[in-house]
């Protein structure tokens, strides 16, 4: 069963306040069209995860693609999931691993200070709740 974080709490709360989203977005998020999944801002450097249409968890911190290895703009289905993956081509570890596109991007604890070769590093705490929460075929969708 998924682990759903402050997702009730939080759509009461903005109903109870009046506050209200664009139809196109999920509510407390810069996305649109995730109904169930992750929303990344490459702009802010910010996460966060997404179920019935609003945040459940997030904005968390997070480091991205660097200068010839951008993390790419879209919306991609999860793919899968390994929990303590390792990177052949940067021989550096990958605890919390969901990926998201067929060439390797992924969510995945690392540097928050050192931008990465197009994955989404996240804090220790944050990328087990990704990863716990996070299945495949649900939308992950990155904004500028």
């Amino acid at each position: 069963m998924k682990k759903r974080i402050l997702g009730t709490a939080l759509a009461a709360t903005a109903l109870t306040l009046g506050l209200a989203a664009p139809a196109s977005a999920a509510s407390g998020t810069p996305c649109g069209g995730v109904q169930n999944g992750a929303c990344v801002q490459l702009s802010t450097n910010q996460a966060w995860l997404v179920y019935d249409g609003g945040a459940s968890y997030g904005p968390v911190p997070i480091t991205t693609g660097r200068p010839g290895y951008e993390t790419p703009v879209g919306t991609f289905p999860v793919l899968r999931k390994v929990k303590d993956d390792w990177s052949v081509p940067y021989n550096a570890p990958m605890p919390n691993s969901v990926y998201f596109t067929a060439d390797g991007i992924a969510f995945h604890e690392g540097s928050l200070t050192d931008q990465s070769h197009g994955c989404v590093h996240l804090g220790p705490d944050a990328s087990v709740v990704f990863f716990d929460n996070l299945f495949p075929g649900e939308q992950v969708q990155v904004v500028p």
